[in-house]
Formats: structure tokens, sequence, C-alpha cells
């Protein structure tokens, strides 16, 4: 009896004991809740205005925007080894008699490549790098929405590293408009999408950094310099302003390590244009040509031919039976203007000839024993000259380049 009170009582004392540990808890929660209600808010700035954003510019474009693979089969070198060489003995011993034919095998092994690309017809017309698509034996395009079809070379144009792909379509694709790149402005906000790394989709801002870039790519280098991170695998993608138009297509970057360090290219989209339009249309690239080797006027050059000025271009040779032989054109002469616009730099002249139909009569402003004259000239084909070129090698065994 005396026992079974103990044990009541001591089962009352620990029930009372966890009620009191209920209660206190209670009365801290209580204590907590009282606290909170005198406490200030967490921060925040509700009255802050939030900067505008791209989402939905990339909601809109990223549709157009494929991913591009590529397959290209590379040959592996051949190892020959002279008779008598110690080598040739071991690889014997080693391989057996036919160890100089094992060595003399060739192996094709597939490489593959990865890029980005852009849709300018619902047709499923389709821009990208050359070098992207360059000795490619398969080219697989894979759309926004996951679709991966074959695509075929329309024409591409090495020297400003352009082509022009066709991808079936079934139906009207989302495609993209070019803009006017000649409007950008340095500082402008400018956003990239593309593949790099073969990561689809992925989106990059920042602004324009310079422009009319030379970068030694090719004779009409014409940059749009970029600190949007670009890195490989976006060659070939889009360069977009603020208003969804492609004002260029990213090409290339400039990088120690060969990721992104800030400074991308970009082809600008007036250069772009014309070239699409052309490879569309003929396959290929037509381009102006006068005839001449030509080099920068220096000063000591512009005091040597009496010319007040260090702007233009020194005429060096005129080729025979040229365009601008035919305009009557001189070693020496400093060539101002070109059907009215100045001229600076070769590069200016390069860019102004190459943009000339052929058969285009165009005025040549000259500086010549010191006083400005102005020839006629009829502009030529580049591919012509170069078809002549081929012709002379080929039965000459050699030849010489030419602006």
């Amino acid at each position: 009896m005396t026992n079974g009170i103990r044990h009541e009582f001591r089962r009352n004392r620990i029930a009372a004991a966890l009620l009191g540990t209920t209660l206190l808890g209670g009365g801290v929660i209580a204590r907590l809740a009282a606290a909170q209600a005198t406490s200030p808010p967490p921060i925040s700035v509700p009255g802050a205005v939030k900067l505008p954003g791209f989402a939905e510019l990339v909601a809109a474009v990223k549709p157009a925007v494929v991913n591009i693979s590529t397959t290209q089969e590379v040959k592996q070198s051949q190892l020959v080894l002279p008779q008598g060489s110690p080598l040739n003995d071991m690889l014997q011993q080693f391989l057996g008699p036919g160890a100089q034919r094992l060595l003399q095998q060739q192996k094709a092994r597939p490489t593959h490549a990865l890029g980005s690309g852009f849709i300018i017809d619902p047709n499923g017309y389709v821009v990208t790098n050359n070098h992207v698509i360059d000795d490619a034996s398969d080219i697989q395009v894979t759309l926004a929405d996951g679709a991966t079809v074959a695509a075929r070379v329309v024409g591409r144009d090495t020297k400003t590293d352009l082509a022009l792909l066709k991808i079936p379509a079934s139906r009207p694709l989302p495609y993209l408009a070019f803009g006017d790149s000649k409007k950008a402005r340095v500082g402008d906000w400018v956003i990239a999408v593309g593949n790099p790394f073969g990561l689809g989709g992925s989106v990059s801002a920042g602004i324009l950094s310079a422009d009319n870039r030379d970068i030694g790519a090719g004779p009409y280098d014409d940059f749009l310099q970029i600190d949007a991170p670009i890195n490989p695998g976006n060659s070939g993608g889009p360069l977009f302003d603020q208003s969804g138009q492609v004002i260029g297509i990213d090409t290339a970057i400039y990088s120690p390590s060969g990721g992104s360090v800030g400074i991308g290219f970009a082809i600008p989209s007036d250069v772009v244009r014309n070239v699409v339009d052309q490879l569309r249309e003929h396959g290929r690239v037509a381009r102006g040509w006068l005839g001449i080797q030509m080099q920068e006027v220096t000063p000591a050059l512009a005091k040597a031919v009496g010319f007040g000025r260090d702007k233009g271009v020194l005429v060096d040779v005129v080729e025979k039976d040229s365009p601008a032989a035919r305009g009557e054109l001189k070693q020496g002469d400093v060539i101002t203007a070109f059907n009215g616009a100045p001229i600076a730099t070769p590069h200016d002249l390069a860019f102004a000839v190459a943009g000339t139909q052929a058969g285009q009569r165009v005025p040549v402003s000259v500086w010549r024993d010191g006083e400005e004259r102005i020839f006629d000239v009829i502009v030529g084909s580049e591919r012509a000259q170069q078809k002549v070129a081929s012709a002379n090698v080929e039965q000459n065994g050699g030849g010489t380049g030419n602006e």
C-alpha cells in the first residue's frame, strides 16, 4: 500500500514536472512572439526602382537561335622510316615484317565541333560562321524545341568568315531580322545568345566596347568589339540590340586562357546582310576589283610625293590590263576618294572597292604631280580575276597575289 502510494506520488511529480516544462515552453513562445511584434521588419527596399532586364527580349528571340554540330574526317599522318634506321629494325623485331606497312596505314577518325547560328527566313535559312562548318562532312542543326535536322551548305565566304545553311522546314520557322549596325553606338547594351561549350541557349549581356576593329582575321575586318562574355561555341550566334534585332555575329575572342576575358568580336550586320544576300542568290560573293597594290600614306611618304596630308592610299603597283590601268591610274598616285567617299587607309579602299558592283563606272580622286585629279574607272570582278590567276598558276606553275 505504501509502495503504491509512493509510485503514484512519483508519477504525479513527473507529470507535474512535464506540465511545468510545457507551461514554461509556452511562456517562452509567448515572450518571443511579443519580442517579434516589437522588433523592426527585415531589411528590404520596397520603393526601389528595378533596372530593366532582358527577359522579354530573350524569350522572344531564343526560338530562332540554333545549335550547330559538325563532323569532320581527319586523317592521321603517315610515319615513314628510312631504310636502315635503327628504329625501323626495332619495330620490325616487335611488329614483324609488316611493321612498315602498318605504320603507313592511314585511319580516318571523326572529329566533332560545336557552334551557333540563327534562322533568318521562315523557310529554314540559317546563318553561321564559315569556320564552324568548314570541312564538315555532316552538319546537324538543333532547334530550340530540341529537334535536330541535317543542314546543307548554300554558300560560304572565307574572307568574311560567313556561311549560309538550309534546313528542311515542314512549317514556317521563327526567324530574326537584321538591324543597322551603323546606328549602334559605343556604350550601347548588347545581348549574345548561343551555344558556348555545348551549353545551348546561353545568354550573356554587355556593352559595345568599340567598333571598326581590325584583328587580322581577313582582308575585310570591320569587327564590333563587345564585353558581353562569349566563349568557344558562341561562334556564329547572333548579337542583339535592345530591340531584338541582330546587329552582329559573334565570331572571335581575345583570350590568353581560351575563355572569355571580356574582349569579344562580332561581324557587323551591315557586312553580314550584303554577303548573305549574295550567298542566297548566287551561292558565292562577287566583289569589285581594282587591280593595284597599295600602302598607307605616312608623313614621310606624303612629304616624298609632295602631298600635304598623311591620309590616303599610295599606289605601289598597277596590275597590267587591270581596271586601274585602263582607268589611267599610275604608280605613285595617292588615292584620296573612291566613288565620292573619302579614303584614309588601305582598309577604306578595300571595303569601298569590294562593295562596288563589277562593271560600274566610278570616279577616283588622286593626288598626282602636285594637284588633285579625277579619273573614271570601270570596276572589275574579283572572281573573274581569281579565275585568270588560277589559269596562270596551272600554266606557269606559279603566281603572285594582288589586292
